[in-house]
C-alpha cells in the first residue's frame, strides 16, 4: 500500500461533517473542505465561531450548514444523522475533531466529573457520531472518516492521563471500524496533528511560545487529502506534521 497522498481533491458535490468546527483545526479543516467544493456541515457549541466560519466559507464561494450542538447531547447526535439522511441521503466525509483536554494533573488527583466529561466528549460522543453516520458513509461511493487523535495516546506522558486514555480509545475505535469496513468503499483513518497553535495547546502548555508551532491552517491543508475519493489507506494513523502514515497490521 502506497503512502503517497492524492493531489488536492475535488470534493464538488460531496457532503462533509466536521465536529468542533468553531475554532482551531476543525475550523480550518472545514474551510479547506469547503474550498475543495464540499458542502460542509459544521458542528460546534459556539455559535459565534460557527457564524464566523460560515461568513468566511460563503465569502470564498463555498457552502455550509451550521449545527450548534453540544456533543454531550447524545440524542442530538442521533438526530443529526437522521437530518443528514433526509436532506442529502448520504455523507461523504466525517471529520470527528471535537475534543476537550480536561486537566493536566496526576491521575489520582483528577476529579471524577472531569474524567467523565473528557470521556463523554472525546470517546462516547465520537462513538455516538460514528454510530449515527456509519450508514450514511456507506451510502457514499467513497466514504471517508477522519478521526482526530494525538501523540498523547502513545506517549502517555505524566499528568496527561485522562486525555491520553481518551485518544487511545479513539484510535482503537478507528482501527476496529476500519477492519469492519475494509471490504467496502469506506476508508477510516486517524490523524495525529502534532503540536499545533491552538487554544487547547495553550491550555496544556501555558509557558510555550505559540509562534514556534505550526498554525492550524497549515495542519488542515495536510489533512485535506484524507477526504479524497482517491485515497486507498484505511486503518492507519496519519502523522500530519510529517505527512506520513503509520500502519498497523490488520487481523488475519
Amino acid at each position: 500500500m502506497s503512502d503517497a497522498l492524492p493531489e488536492t481533491p475535488d470534493l464538488s458535490g460531496r457532503v462533509a461533517l466536521v465536529t468542533g468546527a468553531s475554532r482551531g483545526i476543525g475550523y480550518f479543516v472545514a474551510k479547506e473542505l469547503a474550498a475543495a467544493g464540499a458542502h460542509v456541515i459544521a458542528v460546534a457549541r459556539t455559535v459565534g465561531g460557527l457564524e464566523e466560519l460560515d461568513d468566511e466559507i460563503r465569502e470564498a464561494g463555498g457552502q455550509a450548514t451550521l449545527v450548534p450542538l453540544d456533543l454531550v447531547d447524545m440524542a442530538g447526535i442521533d438526530r443529526l444523522g437522521g437530518v443528514i439522511h433526509e436532506r442529502w441521503g448520504k455523507l461523504d466525509v466525517l471529520v470527528a475533531n471535537a475534543a476537550i483536554l480536561g486537566v493536566i494533573a496526576p491521575v489520582g488527583h483528577v476529579e471524577a466529573k472531569v474524567f467523565e466529561k473528557v470521556m463523554a466528549v472525546n470517546v462516547t460522543a465520537t462513538w455516538r457520531t460514528i454510530r449515527s453516520v456509519d450508514p450514511l458513509l456507506r451510502l457514499s461511493d467513497a466514504g471517508r472518516a477522519i478521526l482526530m487523535s494525538s501523540g498523547a495516546a502513545h506517549s502517555a506522558r505524566a499528568y496527561w492521563g485522562p486525555y491520553a486514555a481518551s485518544k487511545a480509545a479513539v484510535e482503537a475505535l478507528s482501527r476496529s471500524w476500519a477492519d469492519e469496513t475494509k471490504n467496502t468503499a469506506l476508508k477510516v483513518n486517524c490523524v495525529n496533528p502534532g503540536a499545533t497553535r491552538t487554544a487547547m495547546r495553550a491550555q496544556a502548555m501555558p509557558g510555550e511560545n505559540p509562534e514556534t508551532l505550526p498554525h492550524p491552517s497549515e495542519i488542515a491543508r495536510k489533512i485535506l487529502p484524507l477526504a479524497s475519493p482517491a485515497l486507498t489507506q484505511t486503518g492507519a494513523i496519519f502523522e500530519a506534521r510529517e505527512g506520513r502514515f503509520v500502519h498497523y497490521r490488520m487481523p488475519e
